[in-house]
């Protein structure tokens, strides 16, 4: 048999969820980011599982303003990207540390990222507290459609990256699934 048994503390490795992103908040006093690879989609409306703890600073203004905007870092972000989640908010001005522009949302306080490829500002609709999931319900949507480097990066969980590539298109094998305009 090839299949061989592998240590149940890296079983997370196999299974880590989409791109890297950044989280922004701001909590009444000034904006912050963490860097976040715990999340996945739960529906298309869009609604958005994260995880994260008090640990983070950014974890008490969630909390408190029901806000964020999840910002989509390309691969040409990724050392500031992990640099981001290395530092904590409650000692630096990460927007001015990392050269980042924040710019005003539609929906909230917290800020868009203007070098990210997309923002999604979002409310917070719940918190599980004993798992620290944070059920997000997406408020308005921003891509920047001139951005030529598109590709995203996604965590391993032990420090490695992968970098999207090539496109597999099987859409016409799921296309009654798909809602309309996607």
């Amino acid at each position: 048999m090839a299949l061989q048994k592998l240590s149940l503390e890296k079983a997370f490795m196999l299974v880590e969820p989409g791109p890297v992103l950044l989280v922004t908040t701001n909590d009444g006093r000034k904006n912050n980011i963490m860097t976040i690879t715990w999340h996945m989609v739960l529906d298309f409306t869009p609604q958005i599982a994260l995880t994260t703890g008090p640990w983070n600073h950014s974890f008490q203004a969630l909390r408190d303003t029901k806000e964020c905007v999840l910002a989509v870092p390309t691969v040409d972000l990724a050392e500031k990207a992990v640099a981001i989640g290395d530092c904590s908010g409650a000692d630096v001005d990460k927007f001015q540390k990392f050269g980042l522009t924040p710019l005003p949302g539609l929906r909230g306080k917290a800020p868009l990222i203007s070098e990210c490829l997309a923002c999604l500002e979002c409310r917070v609709l719940d918190y599980v507290e004993p798992y620290g999931i944070f059920i997000l319900q997406g408020t308005q949507a921003w891509m920047d459609l001139e951005r030529r480097e598109r590709r995203t990066f996604h965590a391993n969980g032990d420090g490695t990256f992968r970098v999207d590539g090539e496109t597999l298109c099987l859409r016409s094998l799921m296309e009654d699934k798909l809602p309309p305009g996607v």
